[in-house]
């Protein structure tokens, strides 16, 4: 069988490898598309282990990444929700949030196209930070607007532009990866402000599923690039080219 394998950084390689023999209660499945997701990408860039990996569909698992999050998040219905970083999680966020019910969805980036997918996946209003730094202060008159927060960029500054526009006993929710951050503690007590994490997902992916086959759940405006096997580094290239690419498969 063929396999995609980083051996270092920016070293990515199509190989020939041998199936291993199945175990007791193991099955074989044939994988027909892979996304290229934010952990693959970091593989490529630092280097790292197999890029595409088998049992994954190939939007359930970033779906369900957002649904493990929404269900921690707590009660949606009627809540006006934000969005800060509007990649595959966090547009992805912004429909498992309508989905349980949010009635208001406002989502920031710092790019265009991102932004524009989110939109798109109907979010109701989308902030340019770049464009303008302090485009969220308006969110911060009477205590603030906005329980949950989905911080979806790993960016410190997207994050504490957004504490002031929470309200009172809010939840932040911290998706996936990201660096450390440095917060203004003093806010987030005085607000009385929750901050979970949320990484990956339990047994959500069957819900992703689920409702993705009953339409209820329309992950297609993501899926913005699709390669052959062949041109899997050029995949991987686009996949993290945030000025024109938003999901990004490999069909294999």
């Amino acid at each position: 069988m063929k396999a995609i394998v980083i051996h270092a950084a920016k070293d990515l390689r199509i190989e020939r490898r041998e199936a291993e023999p199945l175990a007791e209660g193991q099955v074989r499945v044939a994988l027909e598309i892979g996304g290229i997701g934010g952990s693959d990408l970091h593989y490529y860039r630092d280097s790292g282990f197999s890029a595409v990996r088998a049992e994954e569909a190939a939007m359930a698992e970033p779906l369900s990444v957002c649904l493990h999050a929404t269900r921690r998040a707590g009660g949606m219905v009627g809540q006006s929700v934000l969005v800060t970083g509007c990649g595959p999680i966090g547009a992805l966020c912004i429909l498992a949030a309508r989905r349980a019910g949010a009635d208001r969805i406002v989502a920031t980036d710092l790019a265009a196209f991102p932004l524009s997918i989110a939109k798109n996946v109907v979010a109701d209003e989308t902030i340019d930070m770049a464009a303008d730094p302090r485009a969220m202060e308006r969110f911060g008159a009477d205590k603030g607007t906005f329980d949950p927060l989905y911080e979806c960029s790993g960016a410190a500054p997207a994050l504490v532009a957004a504490i002031a526009a929470m309200r009172p006993g809010a939840t932040i929710m911290r998706l996936g990866l990201g660096g450390d951050m440095t917060l203004p503690m003093q806010a987030i007590t005085a607000k009385e402000l929750t901050i979970k994490g949320s990484f990956r997902f339990h047994d959500e992916f069957f819900t992703a599923v689920s409702l993705m086959r009953k339409g209820l759940i329309d992950v297609k405006p993501l899926i913005t690039h699709k390669f052959a096997l062949d041109k899997a580094v050029e995949a991987f290239e686009t996949a993290g080219d945030r000025s024109k690419a938003m999901k990004a498969q490999i069909a294999f």
